[in-house]
């Protein structure tokens, strides 16, 4: 397994998309192998980006958003940077309205996925 192999990180987050939660960096970068370290989350958020342009090029939902701190359950800086402002987000990144915003955007996540995994199985 590989930090930097989008298409490992995809299946991880695919797989809890299609499950209905999101991950924390933490619990993330332990399915992958690895103990959480800042470097190490830097990195991952590095593949985060390429897997959510290759998810864009398919036309299917950002699966980055699932990604969250375990301390308030949102994601971190980089995603609200590249993310938020992807998604016309102005408010602030942290508080209510900031999760209602990311519940919004996993829920459509967790609902495609759930759809494909439903197709896939009948």
């Amino acid at each position: 397994m590989s930090l930097w192999d989008p298409q490992e990180v995809r299946a991880h987050l695919v797989a809890a998309a299609a499950a209905g939660h999101a991950l924390s960096y933490s619990e993330l970068l332990e399915h992958l192998g690895y103990g959480f370290s800042r470097p190490k989350m830097r990195a991952l958020c590095k593949t985060l980006g390429v897997v959510d342009d290759e998810a864009a090029a398919r036309g299917e939902p950002e699966l980055a958003v699932l990604v969250v701190r375990q301390s308030d359950g949102l994601p971190g800086q980089g995603w609200w940077i590249a993310g938020g402002k992807a998604h016309g987000y102005k408010g602030q990144w942290e508080g209510p309205a900031a999760a209602r915003f990311i519940r919004r955007l996993q829920q459509k996540t967790f609902d495609y996925w759930a759809m494909a995994e439903a197709g896939a199985s009948s």
